[in-house]
């Protein structure tokens, strides 16, 4: 019952596929989650997975390469990682096509490409489609038993990743209903859905159909190490009681961030945090679990940080990502009322997180500012603002929305002139607004990038950080193997996924920056297993 090759904490993405990995890889394999439902934050997501040089993109007759890349991921990541990570972009690169030609072999998976381009299209190696990939619609009844234990999303898993995009469903969610509503009336009746939910359906089937074992509400305590310091397996609490179970051949950390523990978030992200878009279950159990193993612990203060609209997730305040702070008629400001930003960057929450050289935030707290037409862009956002209330303030005068935002009123109504300027030359001479091919994009053409902010009543909201995972954990190398503080490998200890010190951290390179790296990262841990723990 509690003799194993390989135990794997944790259940979303990562876990999964590296538990799949191991298992096909002809090992025993169990996967524990210490919560009551499985998939973790990989089945609340929208399940982009940006995946260079891949399968589908060869199929297409797509020109990409794994040189193309590396080095699009050089010139695009800060120095600090560069200096730190080169090794493991490396190895990224050379195994995720790989692990996504396992994933559609091994289980039902039916991926598809998405027109989305890089975000730094531009950059050298970047590439206009190609490299974001997602899964087909696939329904909860393929987990039998499990098929009631999936977790749910804040997400509207209805439409699948593709759909989402191609339809804009923000902007259009009715017209999209309309477009695709035998679609969505076949996957209600199949209790079927697309983006997080397919993938963690598609990753657990296989795990099950290989022979991995799952157990829910099943918290690692401790990992148990031998003379030498090896791990060789895992001290668990269950329903009361706490028993070990053995590990043969590793324990694989992958149990997600730790955005949920107050004293570790505190720590790591002093300054406004507005919300956060994951199961209440990512406490830093793994981070901690490795801490006291002896890891290294690094890339602590980096996460996914994006723009959330308010919701209820667990019968708790909790966040939806969405891009609606890049809508016509508003701009995003910080505390001094200066704009820092543009407003579509996809890394705009790397510019919310800027530090000063004690760590504390520069920009916070941050607001975006509009007048009503902003309001009426997309019924979503109406929709979901109800969640708070008191969030959206309102006005009749720019001097009386700074005041109820807390911010300058001179500096406000500054900045919003220079801002109106800007929009009558058509050009955003700060920050350059809509004009690489990503902002492009995403402004959905030209006339939609600068839209002036000058009929009353005028609007403003916080736009602090929100946070959708953690990316600090356990150090590791190339190969997925936990590490010590001076570079010494702890054996049978491996990391993956959101629980490791991820070599992306919070600059995206994609839309699918998070899942296609963890679930890579997930893949070598189990592969290194296989190749070398004999």
């Amino acid at each position: 019952m509690n003799e194993f090759d390989v135990v794997v904490i944790g259940s979303g993405s990562a876990a999964c596929a590296a538990g799949l990995r191991a298992a096909i890889g002809g090992l025993k394999v169990l996967v524990i989650e210490k919560s009551n439902r499985l998939g973790g934050t990989s089945a609340m997501s929208g399940a982009g997975i940006w995946i260079p040089a891949n399968h589908l993109a060869a199929a297409a007759g797509i020109a990409d390469s794994k040189q193309e890349a590396l080095a699009y991921l050089h010139a695009v990541q800060p120095p600090k990682q560069r200096e730190s990570d080169s090794g493991r972009w490396a190895a990224f690169v050379e195994a995720a096509p790989d692990m996504l030609q396992f994933l559609a072999t091994n289980t039902p998976l039916d991926f598809q490409l998405v027109a989305e381009p890089d975000p730094f299209t531009e950059a050298p190696g970047g590439k206009m489609f190609g490299r974001m990939a997602t899964p087909k619609a696939l329904s909860r009844r393929l987990l039998g038993r499990f098929a009631a234990k999936l977790r749910r999303s804040t997400l509207p898993h209805s439409f699948t990743y593709k759909e989402a995009v191609d339809l804009d469903i923000y902007h259009h969610p009715v017209k999209a209903g309309f477009k695709v509503w035998h679609k969505l009336l076949y996957r209600w009746m199949t209790n079927a859905g697309g983006q997080g939910t397919a993938l963690m359906v598609g990753l657990i089937k296989g795990c099950l159909d290989a022979g991995v074992e799952f157990r829910l509400e099943t918290r690692a305590v401790r990992l148990i190490q031998d003379a030498e310091s090896r791990v060789t397996g895992v001290e668990v609490e269950h329903e009361g009681e706490t028993r070990q179970i053995n590990a043969t051949r590793g324990v694989i950390i992958a149990s997600g961030g730790f955005e949920w523990n107050k004293e570790m978030l505190d720590r790591h992200f002093p300054g406004q945090i507005d919300r956060i878009g994951s199961p209440s279950s990512n406490e830093g159990d793994g981070q901690m679990l490795a801490r006291m193993a002896d890891a290294a612990l690094l890339s602590m203060d980096q996460a996914n940080i994006y723009p959330c609209l308010p919701t209820r997730y667990e019968r708790r305040p909790s966040g939806l990502p969405m891009t609606f702070q890049a809508e016509p008629h508003s701009i995003v400001v910080n505390r001094h009322a200066k704009r820092f930003v543009s407003e579509s960057d996809f890394n705009i929450g790397e510019a919310l997180d800027a530090r000063d050289d004690q760590g504390m935030p520069v920009n916070l707290p941050a607001f975006l500012v509009g007048d009503h037409r902003f309001l009426n862009a997309a019924l979503p956002f109406r929709w979901y603002a109800a969640y708070d209330r008191d969030w959206v303030k309102k006005a009749d005068t720019v001097s009386e929305l700074a005041g109820k935002l807390g911010l300058p009123p001179d500096a406000l109504e500054a900045t919003i002139t220079r801002w109106n300027a800007q929009c009558e030359t058509g050009r955003d001479t700060d920050f350059r607004r809509g004009e690489n091919s990503w902002e492009e994009y995403k402004a959905h053409g030209a006339a939609n990038r600068l839209k002036p902010i000058d009929k009353p009543p005028y609007v403003g909201m916080s736009l602090n950080r929100s946070i959708l995972g953690t990316k600090g954990g356990a150090r590791t190398n190339e190969r997925g193997q936990v590490l010590r503080e001076d570079g010494s490998v702890i054996a049978g200890l491996y990391a993956a996924g959101l629980a490791m010190a991820n070599p992306f951290g919070t600059r995206a390179v994609g839309a699918g920056t998070t899942l296609g790296p963890n679930m890579t990262w997930g893949y070598i841990a189990a592969e290194t297993i296989l190749r070398q723990n004999r």
